[in-house]
């Protein structure tokens, strides 16, 4: 199949996909907040008043839910390499994650304090070398768990996107040691031929 025939194949599938109707009519921006949100219900990870910082955010449906669930008392602090539309009660951050300059604004924005949920729907552009492209997934997600160990809170919860493959049993015993308690999600909006899950550490133990 050319290139052009997968993108039209891949535009039928998404303007015909039930959840990226529902966002629309929600006035959510993408169908990856029925993720987070099936997530947030079966685990119980938002509620008011809670920091949280979002990584890999654009466009924006995930901070969206956050904002909504944390309200005025919380925080949350989003960032992603590409550029955003404003988000009420979210503080957007441009820029990439992998660059120490960047990072040092995302700790600055949530003023030392600790944090208690840190979510990452952190992806690579693929270049459809799937060991390249898996193993800028799992550099992603060791980045965004080291970010995790930094700033959040004894007890304290991650939120990680992976993708199962090479990496994947290190990463996941990685996260098993620093957690009281480690699942795995897949939720019903994460495609069925998507090799993605997510990891959910609860109960952060901090050294």
């Amino acid at each position: 199949m050319t290139r052009r025939k997968k993108t039209k194949t891949w535009l039928r599938e998404h303007l015909d996909d039930a959840f990226v109707r529902r966002a629309r009519k929600e006035g959510y921006r993408g169908r990856a907040i029925y993720k987070l949100q099936e997530i947030d219900r079966r685990d119980h990870l938002l509620r008011p008043g809670l920091r949280v910082v979002d990584l890999g955010a654009a466009p924006g449906s995930w901070s969206q839910y956050a904002s909504e669930r944390v309200g005025r008392q919380g925080q949350v602090v989003a960032l992603d390499v590409l550029p955003m539309e404003p988000v009420p009660g979210v503080e957007l951050i441009q820029g990439d994650f992998t660059e120490q300059p960047v990072l040092d604004r995302l700790l600055g924005a949530v003023h030392g304090e600790p944090v208690d949920l840190v979510m990452s729907d952190m992806a690579p552009n693929i270049s459809g070398i799937s060991v390249s492209d898996q193993a800028k997934a799992v550099y992603l997600a060791e980045l965004a768990l080291d970010f995790a160990e930094k700033t959040l809170r004894p007890g304290g919860n991650l939120l990680l996107k992976v993708f199962q493959g090479e990496g994947f049993p290190a990463l996941h015993k990685q996260m098993r040691e620093r957690f009281k308690s480690l699942a795995t999600r897949k939720p019903q909006a994460s495609r069925s031929r998507s090799r993605e899950i997510y990891l959910l550490g609860k109960g952060f133990l901090a050294s």
